[in-house]
């Protein structure tokens, strides 16, 4: 994003502000005490650790795709008890010499035993076209991808505990202006006071000062209000108890940001959705894989055994009876087997196309996603920085409006005092310097915000966190 090299805060703007408040430059500054609460924030948010159980998920798939290459070892056993009945049909021959015939029809014989087979085998694939390292590929990128959002999530909680603090911060200012107008006031009303009873003052000034000490406890309980919800959401933020929120400390100062090049190249979200995309290029090559042949290699050994087994013949012409036939034991022992298998689809009714056409939908869609998301977060960018540029602008003339406010005050109170203005007068002057004090803190929150904000549309806030 291209801007203008001059600095869009006039020297007389930033002579200003360093004669009257601290400056980071080029920096957020933190305190130790507001790092060990944004580090507690992040330990507690349960949408980053769900966020760090997903990668943790996608680390076992990518694992599990990899281990399809470790042979694979089984075992099995079947005993099985058999009893049938077996027909034979044979040419019909002849027995030489008593000319008998053999296999004269049909032949029906009855059969019973016992059989088992056991076997230790291995198998494992060799080949798989490529799917397997592709879909790995894939996997992998999808995790980085997803730690990439994890990394913007984790800016923008920072972001909110940083600006939650700042608004407590602002109530605690509040509520020291709110002690000091109103230890004026008293002071004001005593000495109206003495007046009244010495003739030199009528009961309005009183009852004048004494409405407007009650507009300041209205302000007064609605601060105590808003500072018990601020609480209760730093406590939901950071699980610290009231005790451990007063013990951070920080200086409320305004941030300056020096570098009028911005980018938004290394944001999260352009990263991430640029992994998921490469994502779906791998998942391209896995499915074109399908068109090649797996290949796998197997061996192990088999023990098999027929045993206890019967056979009953016909009744035999010439003998008159069936013949029983018996067989002990027929086994086959350590019979070890070693090969190789390849499976080769060759034609999957047009399923293969229908995927690797989705995989290419995909990329697409996502590549549109890219160029918009880019678009967005230039503007977004654009948008955060003329807006941090017209709070710099407006916390010069907030620092001139307390500057101005307060010296009217103190020329009001001494003026009220001559008798040269009225009450009326002295409580505005009163108001005009409660209002512009809490505008010029406003305003550095505002201006803090829209800094944080910044930075985070360029990606590197965290790299700009520093603990003072």
């Amino acid at each position: 994003m291209k801007r203008s090299t001059r600095h869009p805060i006039h020297w007389f703007t930033v002579f200003l502000l360093l004669s009257t408040i601290s400056i980071s430059w080029g920096q957020i500054n933190i305190s130790t005490t507001l790092d060990e609460a944004i580090n507690r924030a992040l330990e507690k948010s349960l949408s980053l650790k769900n966020k760090e159980l997903e990668i943790e998920k996608l680390n076992l798939q990518e694992k599990g795709i990899w281990n399809k290459y470790i042979p694979t070892v089984e075992a099995s056993a079947i005993y099985s008890y058999f009893d049938n009945k077996l027909t034979v049909d044979l040419p019909t021959t002849q027995i030489p010499i008593i000319n008998y015939p053999l296999f004269d029809g049909k032949t029906a014989f009855n059969n019973y035993g016992n059989l088992f087979n056991g076997s230790i085998m291995a198998k494992t694939v060799l080949f798989s076209g490529m799917q397997i390292p592709n879909g790995a590929k894939a996997v992998k990128e999808k995790t980085k991808g997803t730690q990439y959002l994890k990394d913007s999530e984790k800016d923008q909680i920072i972001k909110e505990v940083i600006n939650t603090f700042d608004q407590l911060s602002l109530l605690k200012a509040i509520d020291t202006l709110i002690k000091d107008s109103n230890n004026r006031l008293q002071t004001e009303a005593k000495r109206v006071q003495k007046a009244i009873e010495q003739g030199l003052a009528v009961p309005y000034d009183r009852d004048k000062i004494k409405l407007a000490s009650l507009e300041l406890q209205s302000k007064k309980v609605e601060l105590d209000g808003k500072r018990e919800l601020v609480y209760k959401k730093i406590t939901y933020l950071t699980g610290y108890s009231i005790s451990q929120i007063d013990k951070v400390s920080y200086q409320l100062e305004p941030y300056l940001l020096l570098n009028s090049q911005l980018k938004t190249e290394n944001k999260q979200e352009i990263k991430a959705l640029e992994s998921f995309k490469t994502a779906y290029e791998f998942l391209l090559k896995k499915e074109k894989g399908t068109y090649l042949p797996t290949v796998g290699a197997f061996g192990g050994v088999a023990y098999s055994s027929l045993f206890n087994a019967k056979a009953t013949t016909p009744v035999i012409t010439g003998v008159n009876q069936a013949l029983y036939l018996g067989l002990n034991e027929l086994t086959i022992s350590n019979n070890w087997m070693i090969g190789a298998a390849v499976k080769w689809e060759i034609f999957t009714g047009f399923e293969r196309q229908h995927k690797i056409h989705e995989a290419k939908i995909n990329i697409n869609q996502l590549q549109n996603q890219i160029d918009d998301t880019k678009e967005k977060l230039e503007l977004l960018l654009e948008n955060n920085w003329v807006n941090y540029s017209v709070l710099n602008k407006k916390l010069e003339i907030a620092n001139q409006q307390e500057k101005i406010a307060k010296n009217n005050l103190n020329l009001a109170s001494k003026q009220y005092t001559q008798g040269l203005i009225s009450v009326s007068e002295r409580l505005e002057a009163e108001n005009d310097c409660f209002k512009s004090e809490v505008n010029k803190i406003n305003t550095v929150i505002d201006q803090r915000l829209a800094a944080i904000e910044t930075i985070i549309a360029t990606g590197d806030f965290t790299k700009q966190l520093k603990i003072q």
